[in-house]
């Protein structure tokens, strides 16, 4: 498995996406006409279209920002999709081309092709909620354990964290009279975190595992969507972003959650400790992320006060709050 991201900090360029080319490469893939509907959604980093076929129905075109991804990561994204589907774990599987492929480029942008699947978000999950998310997840582990992919970040302080702080460095976006204290904080939780993930399984998990990527659908239940973050890592990061609190406060949920998942898959409870160290690395990952999207020109995506003295000093507050909740939950 490799660890490498392309690197670009060129604004993507999508201009050859005019409604009449996403239409032709769309019939392309799904070997039907479509109609001359080709509606824009709306996504951060990716473009992403809804196209109606002739016969009725739609597919969601979904085109991947240039230099963002390597194209093997792209496919182990597409490859994980494919494979849950196929063990009948529900997901929006990618509509394979005439040649079988699920990954198409068209004028150097990579895409895929989805069916379109509707339901609502999932919204505050009842008591017998909880169990049938556990489920869905060992489920979703049960496949993601098979094997490891080609090119998928490694979620670890030590690979993905120290990742993001050098790319939050180089951007140029931290102010200077914070750079120093914002790197130092940022290492110091490295050093401290790193040895509570040296031995706990690492698979291929879903990564972003939050209440607006699960869908209901009536009749058939919980879907999981978005793979983007896909990544390896411990299992329980698609575990606590669902909670609605803090461990201590969520315990009932927490034991839904793992009630569910361990008819399917072990748990290794002392990953639980990872949980706050865990929610510290995604401070970070969110402002690499948000400094990822400066550089796209993403500027409307971002609060008004992102970048400024103000919004450093509360970064650097709150991860040396978070260091001090680790610290008092080791005891």
């Amino acid at each position: 498995m490799k660890n490498s991201r392309p690197a670009s900090d060129s604004v993507a360029d999508f201009g050859a996406l005019t409604p009449d080319t996403v239409i032709n490469v769309v019939e392309e893939v799904v070997g039907r006409r479509c109609t001359n509907l080709c509606r824009p959604l709306n996504s951060y980093i990716n473009r992403v279209y809804e196209v109606g076929l002739g016969e009725g129905g739609f597919v969601i075109a979904k085109f991947y920002r240039p230099g963002r991804w390597s194209r093997d990561a792209l496919q182990d994204e597409l490859d994980f999709l494919h494979e849950l589907h196929e063990a009948e774990v529900p997901v929006v599987p990618p509509l394979p081309g005439p040649d079988g492929e699920l990954l198409h480029a068209c004028d150097g942008i990579r895409f895929a092709v989805f069916p379109k699947k509707g339901g609502r978000p999932l919204d505050d999950p009842g008591r017998d909620d909880w169990p049938q998310l556990g489920r869905l997840i060992g489920r979703m582990h049960q496949v993601g354990a098979a094997r490891m992919p080609q090119d998928r970040i490694r979620l670890h302080p030590r690979h993905s964290m120290t990742e993001h702080l050098s790319y939050i460095l180089d951007s140029g976006h931290v102010a200077a009279q914070f750079r120093v204290g914002y790197e130092k904080i940022c290492e110091e939780l490295i050093e401290l975190i790193s040895p509570l993930f040296d031995d706990v399984e690492e698979l291929r998990i879903h990564a972003d595992c939050h209440s607006a990527n699960i869908l209901h659908r009536p009749d058939e239940g919980y879907h999981l969507l978005d793979f983007d973050d896909m990544a390896v890592g411990p299992a329980v990061q698609d575990l606590w972003l669902m909670l609605p609190d803090r461990l201590a406060r969520a315990r009932h949920e927490m034991d839904g959650l793992l009630d569910g998942y361990e008819m399917f898959r072990e748990f290794p409870y002392h990953a639980l400790r990872l949980i706050e160290p865990l929610r510290a690395m995604r401070f970070v990952h969110y402002t690499a992320w948000c400094a990822r999207q400066k550089a796209d020109g993403g500027f409307s995506r971002l609060a008004a006060d992102w970048g400024s003295p103000q919004f450093w000093r509360q970064e650097i507050a709150d991860l040396e709050t978070q260091r001090q909740e680790i610290l008092d939950a080791l005891g």
